[in-house]
């Protein structure tokens, strides 16, 4: 007869999940172990393993739930102004929107990825591939044609904007002044003064 799952099973999965980032964010991954985890989680090994078959089970569900969220709030973006400009502003809102709360995670997937097998590094990497597409095809509503035409500068561009975004965690505070909101503005604001510019 199958085991009966419970009704509160994928919330109790994501509570370890949210627990398990902040401490492998914290602690480091590599050196990080199951009794380590359970200890930290306040739960026994035996149900770590309940719910995952190891720790790299665990760092996987992780980043892809992670890199899902984003992808499903770039989707659904409110990209219905009349501009690319504004487009593009509404997307990158968004993403910073969803790097909201999830510093662990995002910390994880920037510098703990290479701990996964290759199967699952290419399925996260194809989630990444989704977003760089969506960045990309906005930044280059914005100035169509010129240098940003040249995939290799498009590529840089597109990288470069990623690299403001991700990054933030490392310094941003609520606290000191700036908005996550006010923030985006500002990155928007630096992109746009500058792309025009790009190639020529």
């Amino acid at each position: 007869m199958a085991r009966t799952i419970a009704k509160d099973h994928q919330a109790k999965r994501d509570a370890l999940l949210k627990k398990a980032a902040v401490f492998f964010a914290g602690n480091g991954f590599d050196r990080a172990s199951m009794n380590d985890l359970a200890a930290a989680a306040g739960v026994s090994k035996a149900l770590l393993y309940h719910y995952f078959v190891s720790k790299e089970a665990i760092l996987f569900a992780i980043i892809d739930a992670h890199l899902n969220a984003i992808v499903e709030a770039v989707e659904a973006a409110d990209i219905s102004a009349n501009t690319p400009q504004e487009q593009l502003r509404a997307l990158i809102q968004s993403i910073l929107r969803a790097y909201d709360g999830a510093d662990a995670e995002h910390r994880l997937q920037l510098e703990a990825m290479g701990s996964l097998g290759a199967e699952q590094r290419a399925h996260l990497a194809k989630l990444q591939r989704r977003l760089v597409s969506e960045m990309s095809a906005h930044l280059a509503a914005v100035v169509p044609g010129g240098g940003f035409a040249k995939p290799e500068v498009a590529r840089a561009v597109t990288m470069s904007v990623f690299g403001i975004l991700n990054w933030m965690y490392l310094w941003f505070s609520a606290d000191r002044g700036i908005s996550r909101e006010e923030y985006g503005d500002l990155v928007t604001d630096m992109v746009l003064g500058g792309i025009g510019n790009v190639g020529n």
